[in-house]
């Protein structure tokens, strides 16, 4: 799997790939076999190099803590609030890679059907997407904020 689009990431995202494959890396180089059964070892080390042939290309084609533009537009580096049309509900979330840990801020991948769907919105837009089931579920736009502005507790419409 080799991408050249760009991959926007957080720094803790980043820094967690990278300490992942300096791991992965360092497991490879060791032999360090985590099962005794040959098959099994033959399994593992080709997912560990699965594993590594993803990360390095994600690290290539990162974007690392650059923040988008702030102009209320969804794409990757911003944190959206959405509202589920006939709900109250409301959901906060990066749109960005779901590799490495975001906290307590849910991530959704700009290629989930969610993320692809609001690609492009613009606050009060409203969308349309499927889930696995078939079932279309209709979300509007309600905010668009850089994820650095999130981080730095500056409030939305700031």
């Amino acid at each position: 799997m080799t991408t050249s689009s760009p991959i926007w990431l957080t720094p803790d995202a980043h820094d967690q790939l990278r300490t992942e494959l300096a791991d992965l890396l360092a497991a490879d180089t060791t032999g360090r076999a985590e099962n005794s059964d040959p098959d099994d070892r033959v399994t593992a080390r080709h997912q560990r190099l699965a594993r590594i042939t993803h990360i390095r290309d994600l690290l290539s084609n990162a974007v690392v803590g650059q923040d988008p533009p702030d102009d209320g537009i969804a794409e990757p580096g911003m944190v959206l609030t959405v509202g589920y049309d006939g709900t109250d509900d409301t959901e906060t979330f990066l749109l960005g890679s779901r590799d490495g840990e975001q906290g307590d801020l849910e991530v959704y991948s700009p290629d989930s059907p969610l993320g692809a769907a609001l690609t492009g919105a613009r606050r009060g837009e409203q969308r349309t997407y499927r889930i696995p089931n078939g079932t279309e579920i209709r979300v509007t736009l309600l905010e668009a904020v850089p994820y650095g502005r999130t981080v730095a507790g500056v409030p939305p419409g700031a």
